[in-house]
């Protein structure tokens, strides 16, 4: 997210109006001269946009807003909808407030405040009742694999104008993100004695995709490479441990790394406390580590203290901090 801070210059004409075909490389060139740090993908394409924005089912035209000014796309909007319970169709009651931005040059000039009352609009006349300002993890229409590195984690804390741009358009924090990195390339993996045992007793198997992958899921994550890594007992039974990831391949020249992301980091309930957690992570750091992957990421609420014991018994340090914020 890129929004107003200090204008340097004349005020200028603002038109507002629905998105155009014609606009994909104004969009481009705008993302990449807002250049909103360590969270954002640097150097996008048309041919990105295309992939991950516009191809999707449920793109509609009139939910990316932009801002002209003598003939250029000088701020952008977008808005759309999550998911209902069984991620079969969108759930029209919150309205999410995707990604908004503004070029530098034409700061202090009302257009992000503008630019969200419209999107605001437009949600309503979907139905919304409600509004959340930065992708979730369980709403994130459009900007998985562009911002926010592993997951939706809302506008990042290193993105700093976010958070005092929404609070004064009356949006309020509501989650908090921790984000989390581990830098693989030295084997340091954390030993536990347990995990001699372990090794005995369980096997890891490695799939590609959930057993029952919902259309939510294969709109969004289904795009990407990604591999489960399921922790289960060689005599049979219920797994007691997974894990998911992906390759973060567009943000490697943000961070100039090969990096994959951790997602839906899993432990039975009844399974808890036995290592089953930190072997399953350590299992897939080592795997990966063979494929030349140098740099992995985890991102979890604040208060999941279970999983955050967990991450840091495996030697990740934090890295950010994401947050989404909701508008009655």
């Amino acid at each position: 997210m890129w929004v107003p801070r200090p204008m340097v210059g004349k005020i200028a004409l603002i038109e507002y109006r629905p998105f155009r075909n014609s606009d994909p490389p104004r969009l481009v060139k705008l993302w990449n001269a807002c250049e909103m740090g360590r969270g954002a993908v640097h150097g996008i394409t048309c041919d990105i946009l295309d992939a991950l924005v516009f191809a999707e089912p449920y793109w509609d035209s009139q939910g990316l807003i932009v801002a002209i000014a003598e003939g250029e796309v000088v701020g952008f909007v977008h808005a759309g909808f999550g998911p209902n319970e069984s991620e079969s169709a969108l759930d029209f009651t919150t309205g999410v407030i995707s990604m908004v931005m503004v070029h530098p040059k034409y700061y202090r000039q009302g257009i992000g405040r503008e630019l969200v009352r419209r999107a605001e609009e437009y949600l309503r006349t979907k139905g919304a009742e409600r509004f959340q300002a930065g992708e979730s993890p369980e709403r994130n229409p459009f900007y998985l694999g562009l911002y926010g590195g592993s997951n939706s984690p809302g506008f990042l804390e290193s993105d700093p104008a976010a958070d005092p741009f929404l609070k004064k358009l009356g949006y309020e924090p509501k989650r908090r993100i921790l984000v989390f990195h581990k830098d693989i390339r030295e084997k340091n993996d954390p030993f536990d004695v347990r995990m001699v045992a372990i090794r005995r007793a369980m096997e890891l198997i490695v799939t590609d995709q959930p057993a029952h992958a919902t259309w939510w899921w294969m709109t969004r994550q289904g795009r990407f490479d990604s591999i489960r890594f399921i922790l289960r007992p060689k005599q049979g039974g219920a797994p007691v441990a997974e894990l998911s990831c992906w390759g973060l391949d567009l943000f490697a020249m943000t961070w100039q790394e090969r990096a994959v992301g951790f997602t839906h980091l899993i432990v039975s309930d009844n399974e808890r406390k036995k290592g089953y957690g930190k072997t399953v992570v350590v299992e897939a750091i080592r795997r990966l580590r063979e494929e030349m992957v140098t740099k992995v990421e985890l991102q979890v609420e604040d208060d999941n203290q279970v999983i955050i014991s967990l991450v840091e018994s495996n030697k990740f340090q934090q890295a950010d901090v994401g947050i989404i914020y909701e508008k009655a």
